[in-house]
């Protein structure tokens, strides 16, 4: 693993000398793409270097503990040797992490999807819970967040819920939670005061551009249509809604929270990417079986991931056998124990992959 460290090296080396090139400088494309890598690489290489002269110091250190030396001064060395050893230890745990492959969608904003599933109105009324609970998290964080089509029920939840959250790093935080959530409570439609188990699927995508997927407008099938809501102006008065088909896929998706057609469509093909991307990351997973079982942000999504039992005021995360009792603070957005908790189980498991 420490053999690619000198190629690093070698070659921050030589990004430095290039971002000092009048060519480079004046050739402002290039620049930026020279000094991105070099932010890349420039905490690996601080890093490796720590880890030489650590390495160095305990070699003198040895070397010295050889000669006869006087008792005090043997003991001073001792102990700057078993400082460095420690050190040299922290060093190789946290170069690991630098080394993990950095997925590229990290830093992207991203389209979460919820969907009630088996439970009929106490199922959409938990989507609705996730739905806060993905909402407030993205505020906590300074994220900012978009809706892009709803399909609500007339008790405060949702069928299907559709929004993308904005900010930098947002796919990072989120996108462990792809999966079906389990909620275990007494439903507020239940008189009996009986425990009910229903679910709600959550998919979390990263947004995508035109760049990284290409869309035949011929395969694309546009139809309008009268949006229909809770009124206000435009609502009901004007074909503003939009269904968009893609043909090759099937994949239906309907926007119509925005007054113009124009906006929905546009918010319909933003979708519509990121569902097309998802789909080839989903194709590439399954090539690499080995590697998909190791990232459990990518795995299947009809996968039970998490368990929300109110009696017992419990969330268990199935994956990594985490359970918290703080169920309020969690539905109330205070994911970040559990997010990363999450992040940390799956770097331990990248980690063995590198070794």
């Amino acid at each position: 693993m420490y053999e690619r460290l000198s190629v690093f090296e070698d070659k921050l080396i030589q990004l430095e000398k290039d971002l000092a090139d009048v060519k480079v400088i004046n050739d402002s494309k290039l620049y930026q793409q020279k000094a991105i890598e070099h932010a890349e690489l420039e905490p690996i290489v601080l890093k490796y270097r720590e880890y030489k002269d650590t390495l160095n110091t305990i070699k003198e250190n040895k070397e010295m503990l050889k000669d006869n030396l006087d008792d005090d001064f043997k003991d001073l060395v001792k102990e700057e040797l078993s400082e460095a050893e420690n050190k040299l230890e922290t060093l190789e745990n946290d170069l690991k992490i630098l080394l993990i492959p950095k997925d590229k969608n990290d830093n992207k904003n991203v389209i979460v999807e919820i969907r009630a599933g088996a439970g009929g109105d106490e199922a959409a009324l938990f989507a609705g819970v996730l739905y806060r609970q993905y909402t407030r998290y993205a505020e906590r964080c300074g994220f900012r967040v978009e809706t892009i089509s709803t399909n609500e029920i007339g008790i405060g939840g949702f069928k299907e819920v559709v929004f993308m959250i904005i900010g930098k790093g947002a796919y990072s935080k989120l996108k462990y939670e792809s999966g079906v959530h389990r909620v275990q409570r007494v439903p507020e439609t239940e008189s009996g005061g009986r425990i009910h188990t229903s679910t709600a699927t959550v998919a979390v995508l990263p947004e995508v551009d035109d760049v990284e997927v290409e869309i035949n407008p011929q395969d694309i099938r546009f139809d309008v249509f009268r949006a229909s809501g809770n009124g206000g102006q435009c609502v009901n008065t004007t074909d503003s809604a939009v269904r968009l088909t893609h043909i090759p896929t099937g994949i239906v998706i309907s926007c119509q929270d925005e007054k113009s057609q124009l906006r929905n469509k546009e918010k319909a093909m933003k979708l519509l990417r990121s569902k097309l991307y998802d789909l080839k990351l989903q194709e590439q997973s399954d090539k690499e079986s080995e590697e998909r079982s190791s990232q459990i942000g990518t795995g299947d999504r009809s996968e039970r991931i998490r368990t929300y039992n109110y009696p017992q005021g419990r969330v268990t995360d199935h994956r990594i056998n985490f359970t918290t009792h703080q169920i309020d603070a969690i539905n109330d957005g205070e994911l970040d124990e559990l997010i990363d908790a999450l992040i940390a189980y799956d770097q331990t498991q990248k980690i063995e992959h590198l070794e």
